[in-house]
């Protein structure tokens, strides 16, 4: 299975944070799941590290996901397509997870997230807190 990390799930499987529970976690780290970090993940992480949102490291987060093997998705054409397409929230207007759930849907990954949002769009969902995968909202 092909999974793509939330960025909140990123920074809690580098944290080793509880957050990502144990089912959710073991899917993760299994070495049967390709798992993948977006480029949209990593610069959620720098904008929030530039305005004083979060405390991180951006260097630092980007070597551990090398010496994880864990490969990066850049933005493609594709993507934006397919955010093109995405059902519009009033309530939900982060363009960054926009970009996440559009990126796996266009690469058929599963999104693993703890976003009460996630089940609102058309994406295979994996939430942080448990080990079930949750199908698309149709």
């Amino acid at each position: 299975m092909r999974l793509l990390l939330d960025t909140h799930a990123l920074l809690w499987l580098l944290m080793d944070d509880p957050q990502l529970a144990d089912p959710a976690r073991d899917m993760v780290t299994d070495p049967a799941h390709d798992v993948v970090v977006s480029a949209v993940s990593l610069w959620e992480i720098a904008v929030k590290v530039r305005v004083g949102k979060l405390d991180a490291d951006i260097h630092e987060i980007v070597t551990a996901c090398q010496r994880m093997g864990l490969p990066f998705l850049e933005i493609a054409p594709r993507h934006l397509v397919e955010l093109a397409g995405l059902p519009l929230f009033a309530d939900h207007r982060d363009p960054f997870d926009h970009l996440l759930i559009a990126q796996a849907i266009a690469e058929d990954l599963l999104f693993v997230s703890e976003d009460r949002n996630t089940p609102r769009y058309p994406v295979r969902h994996l939430r942080c807190s448990g080990g079930k995968v949750e199908p698309s909202a149709q």
